[in-house]
């Protein structure tokens, strides 16, 4: 200012315009890394490629990785309604691992549980190797492929249309994530939740056809792959849903005026009028991942059919009434049919960038975790506050583990 005898007034104007510019700078590198990151969720890391490739191998050569799942003497527990029956939809074998660990470890009656994993086709060799040659004491395992399943023309033609419909969403927002929207935040939030592992799942979508995966079974608890389990959880077997069809943890453990996770609004449009004349934007959704099913009073309702009905209503609508993702459809397809659970069965969040995990004696004390968000617990841009208590499931002693440097 001195060397350029400029006024006071002048130098203002021009240190204020460039803080503005570093400002811009700077929230643009923000962005940058957030994009950035969330797309770092989407890489299968070296180890589990490696873990597969080996298990597929494994089941091609050695007869033990192909024997029957589960042996002679448990297959009639498969359809038994005294037995606990377990719902892992997932195509992610170190995930399944984990989930299969830690619950037989906290259950009371392991003897009791049956667990039904459905994979796709390329996963399903390996996923079945690593069951066969890693057997679980007491409990049954059922390892079954997509391809296994002979469903009825009709379910297969709606199974296809609800996988293009998600198909088309995909392909809108990918087109529109380009260079020049990366300063605006919420539009490329929306962007990104769209490109998320969980919208592109396969596994994900089928979900809302559970009744049809196990025609011969009336009562089962669903696991997402991404959960641990800390507690004995046999009393959700035991549970009465009150004639609904799901039960699922809607209040919070910080009291009436919280939500768990996240409210209505958070997931559908209310600026649209067909959203807004329908729901009520302040009240909480519920959590999804870890849920009772009575699949008797589903088959009874309309369920499948009203989310298929809604995804054909979005897409007339250009895709606006609801923000991307699996659970916007499925919260208004099982509006009127949730049972409210205790909270401390189910605490998720844990998959975000900054999980609140500030109170650990709520963490212990929650039956199920859920790393839910883009930073799952095998994954480098997993938090390691949390990771923990994922990593301390993981069989790093297995010939296939090591081999693939997978480390709990």
């Amino acid at each position: 200012m001195t060397s350029k005898r400029q006024d006071i007034k002048t130098f203002a104007f021009k240190t204020k315009a460039m803080l503005s510019r570093m400002e811009r700078k700077v929230q643009s590198a923000r962005q940058r890394e957030s994009i950035y990151w969330h797309l770092a969720s989407h890489g299968v890391p070296k180890s589990l490629h490696c873990l597969c490739l080996k298990l597929a191998e494994e089941y091609a050569v050695n007869a033990l990785a192909r024997i029957r799942l589960p042996p002679p003497e448990y297959v009639s527990r498969l359809s038994d309604p005294s037995f606990h029956h377990l719902v892992l939809l997932t195509d992610n074998i170190l995930a399944a691992s984990v989930v299969v660990s830690s619950t037989l470890e906290n259950l009371a009656n392991p003897e009791k549980l049956v667990i039904h994993i459905v994979t796709d086709k390329k996963t399903y060799t390996p996923m079945h190797a690593w069951f066969a040659m890693n057997p679980v004491k007491s409990a049954a395992v059922e390892v079954k492929g997509l391809h296994q399943y002979d469903w009825s023309q009709e379910v297969n033609v709606k199974v296809k249309e609800m996988l293009e419909i998600n198909r088309l969403i995909w392909s809108r927002y990918y087109n529109n994530l380009k260079e020049e929207d990366l300063e605006h935040e919420s539009q490329n939030k929306r962007y990104l939740e769209a490109l998320s592992p969980g919208c592109l799942s396969l596994m994900n979508h089928l979900r809302i056809y559970i009744p049809e995966l196990f025609p011969n079974l009336n009562k089962i608890v669903f696991l997402d792959d991404d959960v641990v389990v800390q507690h004995d959880i046999s009393s959700l077997w035991e549970m009465d849903l009150n004639e609904k069809v799901v039960g699922a943890v809607v209040s919070s453990w910080c009291g009436d005026d919280c939500c768990p996770g996240k409210k209505i609004k958070d997931y559908l449009n209310f600026s649209h009028s067909v959203i807004s004349s329908n729901f009520d934007s302040d009240r909480c959704a519920w959590l999804y991942g870890m849920n009772v099913f009575d699949l008797e009073a589903w088959r009874r309702s309309n369920i499948t059919e009203t989310y298929q009905e809604w995804l054909k209503l979005n897409l007339r609508n250009g895709f606006s009434l609801w923000y991307p993702g699996v659970t916007p459809p499925t919260l208004i397809a099982f509006e009127g049919h949730v049972h409210p659970i205790e909270p401390s069965f189910h605490l998720d969040g844990l998959g975000f960038r900054n999980p609140d995990v500030r109170d650990r004696q709520l963490l212990e004390a929650a039956a199920v975790i859920h790393f839910s968000g883009p930073a799952k617990p095998w994954l480098e841009i997993g938090n390691p506050e949390v990771r923990g208590l994922w990593n301390k499931h993981v069989n790093s002693s297995n010939k296939f583990m090591r081999k693939c440097r997978i480390m709990g």
